[in-house]
């Protein structure tokens, strides 16, 4: 009989304590290796734990402070546990009584070029850099969700390319699933961070172009972030924005499958450093075909199902004129996207990353 790989993970947060498609990954993936038969895993990050995990405290207090209390976790790691960290800054060091553990670094993004994009000083985004290249220093294997990320942790990073796993995401088909609609839906759902990454700014300006050949349409925005004000104040001086574009803020899953469940398709507007884009499936396996930009990875979770469906990032009138298509019909029909979405399983991923840690412990 095979031995049970033991692995222990350290991520930023548990979703939902701290919404965000990495906290996303991080819980969905543990409870997946979770119930695999050959992993004993177990699992730490700041705020509520999911069912078999634990915490290093709230998601609260400066960064540095947070940093410390995961770096000195007291729970020892059983003897040749992997240790996969998701997150460069939290998480124990690799060496320990026991002397060295396997190290997998999973990069969902560059940190520093993302401080960068969200207006933070050059010299804290260099810092920051620094102790990404620190701690991802020495790692076994390195795992990212599409190879345009793979790509960019070898160029900025320096990372050797026979280190780097590429490992696409699930998605949880049973949170999400698809619901009947009694009549056509003029609304177009957008669910991102509100931060400058994400294009926001760019899918309101072509929304007025929409408008101006699909007054009747809607568009419901949901998320929160450091744009949040901005975006809204911009929408609340427009009088025809303001009568067509809602505001969400934070929701549930279960509010959220209903929000899809509404909504005639989506958009992922993203410019920037864009690593797959969970709630691309997320939208597909609700039956909801999402319309996004060509930035990073996002391609990966659509183009095995309509190319169409991908414009040119930044480009607001492209945009505007495949929004309006779709709105026309456009678009792949509930039943093709659900199909698709189950193309990308949680299982399938636990598979991938069962056969990585073996690989490190032979």
């Amino acid at each position: 009989m095979t031995a049970r790989v033991r692995v222990h993970m350290t991520g930023s947060a548990w979703f939902p304590t701290v919404p965000g498609g990495l906290n996303r990954y991080f819980t969905d993936l543990f409870r997946a290796l979770e119930s695999h038969p050959k992993l004993e895993v177990s699992a730490a990050a700041f705020g509520d734990p999911a069912q078999g995990g634990r915490s290093w405290g709230p998601p609260a207090g400066s960064t540095w402070q947070r940093a410390r209390a995961s770096f000195v976790e007291r729970s020892p790691l059983p003897h040749r546990a992997v240790l996969d960290r998701h997150f460069c800054l939290y998480g124990r060091p690799a060496i320990d009584r026991h002397g060295r553990h396997p190290l997998v670094v999973h990069f969902h993004g560059p940190w520093a070029a993302e401080s960068r994009m969200s207006g933070s000083r050059e010299a804290a985004a260099r810092v920051k850099y620094w102790i990404e290249r620190m701690r991802y220093l020495g790692a076994d294997r390195y795992v990212v969700l599409s190879r345009h990320f793979r790509d960019l942790l070898a160029e900025s990073y320096r990372v050797p390319q026979h280190k780097i796993c590429v490992i696409p995401p699930g998605v949880d088909l049973d949170r999400f699933h698809v619901l009947p609609q009694s009549r056509p839906s003029r609304t177009v759902l957008c669910v991102r961070r509100l931060e400058r990454r994400m294009g926001i700014d760019v899918l309101l300006r072509a929304w007025s172009e929409v408008l101006a050949v699909r007054p009747d349409a809607r568009l419901v925005i949901v998320g929160t972030g450091r744009e949040e004000q901005a975006l809204r104040a911009r929408v609340g001086a427009s009088p025809d924005l303001s009568g067509s574009v809602a505001f969400e803020g934070c929701t549930t899953d279960e509010r959220l499958v209903r929000l899809y469940g509404n909504a005639a398709f989506t958009v992922v507007p993203s410019v920037e450093l864009e690593g797959f884009g969970l709630i691309a499936l997320e939208s597909l396996a609700a039956g909801r075909a999402p319309i996004v930009t060509d930035c990073g990875g996002l391609p990966d979770s659509v183009r095995g199902l309509d190319p169409s469906l991908i414009v040119p990032a930044g480009e607001a009138s492209a945009l505007a004129d495949r929004i309006v298509r779709a709105l026309d019909g456009n678009l792949p029909a509930p039943h093709r996207c659900r199909t698709h979405a189950e193309s990308f399983s949680w299982q399938a991923a636990a598979e991938q990353h069962v056969a990585m840690y073996r690989e490190l412990l032979a």
